[in-house]
């Protein structure tokens, strides 16, 4: 990653962060998922190559917000 494309992912990470506070109040409070629902949503390992940090923002959407207490 050269220094100009890690520059717009930091934004793009902190823009994340920012909706995220932005929207909180849209979230359920407690998660509707239950035990163990992540594992079968995640690779048996990790990539072989670097994955783009859109992908990546988007399974935290996806797979990893459902199963957070929003306070």
């Amino acid at each position: 990653m050269d220094a100009e494309k890690f520059r717009t992912t930091g934004y793009a990470a902190v823009d994340q962060i920012v909706e995220y506070y932005k929207n909180l109040g849209s979230r359920r409070v407690m998660s509707d998922v239950e035990p163990g629902y992540l594992k079968p949503l995640l690779p048996s390992g990790p990539p072989q190559e670097g994955e783009r940090f859109e992908d990546i923002q988007k399974d935290i959407e996806e797979k990893i917000m459902p199963g957070l207490t929003h306070w």
